[in-house]
């Protein structure tokens, strides 16, 4: 990804959803402008959620996601439709998709005379919503997630035809006594002929709550011409060629500050302090190599981790902070959930699966048990857990991770990250968050 790429989890989530073969993956299609889903009128042709990050006007960044029917059946239609389950947790603004069918013969009037006024159904209660649509709207409502129906395939509709010339998009009435009522909430559209997309488009640009601007990862911390150190070591864990996300946001962030950023090994930070001509006004390190760096930083330089700039920024630093108090009351046999909101490779010696419980096994001096997710997997049931450790979520939507903290705040499971577990472990928990105006 590029410094001026828009990252997955700052955009806007969008989830299409309902039964097979309501022409879902058609309507991605027509509102991407791109064959971005497999189609095709055999029903179950989506399997699997399929997601496109793109840029949607009048929107901006978005992650568009289609989704396996609701409605699917035997024991590989259930696992199908607990992976729609688990997109409901990262979805900003939630489209279901109808057919036109669906739709009261009660909600078409004779009193309509304009083809413009031919846009909505005047409420969901002209729809006859089959059973799994009626419980996604529940899921919808529980969540408090945006949503819009979408009435798809209204150009089956009796009494309505569409102009034939190419890329013309406009109805034309055949029957008046057949034009749905005034515009309200449920739109009407047409995947296969483009009626009403830009509508749609719009009101789903409407519904979409997008995070205040003012929202940084730590250019409110610093002034222009301040200089940062960034602290990246390069082992064999390092991605080749390149840097991780958390390193490119900070970086681009310092950069919009008017700022100075200075990235270094932790083998030449020595020198590098040493030769400083001004003292940075602040030292950012991988968790990693967090003791290391802190016996090398004065104490008059402010020093935190990535890790713990991404707990700031993801509205969790004090839950976090708290939760990390659980590591010192754990009994031999606890179990930690270790998360990891990507899914990569793992190295012989990576930080999520070996050295975070080794350490936390160090400072413990008790034998506990460890278990691991990552990417979209997280287990709806937490019981068995002492705690969760979960990495910064860099990959992770707001909503996906509000979602996550509340199911372990529900069960009374103390909540973490990476970054502060290892300070605390380290002793340096205190002096890496003092510029927060927390305490530890």
């Amino acid at each position: 990804m590029g410094l001026n790429e828009t990252p997955s989890a700052a955009r806007v989530h969008i989830g299409f959803f309902g039964r097979r073969n309501t022409g879902k993956s058609s309507l991605v299609n027509a509102v991407t402008g791109q064959e971005l889903a497999v189609v095709s009128d055999i029903k179950g042709t989506t399997t699997d959620p399929v997601y496109k990050a793109m840029e949607l006007l009048p929107l901006g960044p978005v992650v568009i996601i289609d989704t396996p029917g609701f409605d699917d059946e035997g024991k590989l239609g259930e696992l199908r439709v607990n992976r729609t389950r688990q997109v409901l947790n990262k979805t900003d603004v939630a489209v279901l998709v109808i057919e036109a069918g669906s739709v009261k013969a009660s909600c078409f009037s004779s009193t309509k005379t304009g083809a413009g006024k031919g846009t909505k159904i005047q409420s969901e209660d002209e729809i006859e919503l089959c059973e799994a649509e009626q419980e996604l709207i529940g899921f919808f409502k529980d969540k408090k997630i945006p949503y819009i129906v979408a009435v798809n395939k209204c150009d089956l509709i009796s009494g309505l035809s569409f102009c034939d010339k190419p890329g013309c998009h406009n109805i034309q009435i055949t029957n008046k006594d057949t034009l749905p009522s005034a515009p309200c909430c449920p739109v009407l559209v047409s995947a296969k002929t483009g009626y009403n997309i830009n509508l749609l488009k719009e009101t789903i640009a409407a519904l979409a709550v997008t995070e205040e601007s003012g929202r940084h990862l730590v250019a409110d911390l610093i002034k222009p011409l301040d200089t940062v150190v960034l602290v990246i070591p390069i082992d064999k864990a390092a991605p080749k060629g390149r840097l991780i996300l958390p390193q490119q946001q900070v970086i681009r962030d310092i950069l919009e500050a008017g700022a100075v950023a200075v990235v270094v090994r932790d083998s030449e930070l020595r020198e590098v302090l040493a030769g400083a001509g001004n003292q940075p006004a602040l030292v950012i390190t991988d968790s990693q190599v967090f003791a290391h760096v802190s016996a090398l930083v004065p104490d008059a330089i402010a020093l935190t981790s990535f890790s713990i700039l991404f707990a700031r920024y993801k509205g969790a630093l004090e839950a976090s902070v708290r939760g990390v108090q659980a590591l010192d009351s754990l009994r031999s046999g606890d179990t930690i959930l270790i998360c990891e909101g990507c899914t990569h490779h793992r190295q012989c010696d990576d930080i999520g699966t070996v050295k975070l419980p080794r350490m936390i096994q160090d400072y413990t001096g008790t034998e506990l048990q460890f278990c691991f997710c990552s990417g979209g997997d997280f287990p709806a049931d937490l019981s068995s857990y002492a705690m969760i450790i979960h990495c910064g979520a860099c990959m992770l939507n707001d909503r996906e991770m509000q979602y996550r903290r509340r199911c372990a705040g529900d069960q009374h499971i103390p909540f973490t990250n990476y970054g502060i577990t290892i300070a605390h472990i380290q002793g340096i928990l205190r002096r890496s968050i003092a510029m927060f105006g927390i305490t530890s």
